[in-house]
């Protein structure tokens, strides 16, 4: 069997792991060892093959790294819009109660609502920022 030929099914074997897993970094390495069988073809050696697959791969997952480094994080699931379509909706907060909770209809039930953290409890209109449980923690809107 050919060295280009292994370095294919090795990289093939990768990216069905990727498929699997869901781990973006195999992805990564599978370019590497692409790398590694593009040398095979251009008939470097095999220690040459494992430089050029190394250094791809290994360039390759270290500027993903970076490069997600530099992203700003997703909320956490609760407050994130895209997991949860609650975030972001308005209700109608008529009177809080002295615990710090309120009673709301939304969604055709009663929902127990909670302001957050260091928010004066006012009624009137406040838009959902999290579900915590069954809970709705709001902002004034």
């Amino acid at each position: 069997m050919a060295d280009s030929t292994l370095w294919w099914l090795l990289a093939g074997a990768a990216v069905a792991a990727e498929l699997v897993t869901g781990t973006f970094y195999l992805l990564m390495g599978a370019i590497g060892l692409a790398a590694g069988a593009l040398a095979a073809h251009l008939g470097l050696g095999l220690p040459a093959q494992l430089v050029v697959a190394a250094a791809v791969g290994g360039g390759a997952v270290a500027a993903c790294y970076f490069v997600r480094r530099r992203l700003p994080s997703a909320p956490p699931a609760a407050a994130n819009r895209d997991v949860n379509l609650d975030v972001g909706e308005t209700v109608v907060v008529e009177r809080w109660q002295p615990d710090g909770t309120a009673q709301v209809r939304y969604r055709g039930a009663n929902w127990t609502v909670s302001h957050l953290p260091g928010e004066i409890p006012v009624a009137g209109l406040h838009r959902v920022r999290e579900v915590v449980g069954n809970r709705l923690v709001v902002e004034k809107a």
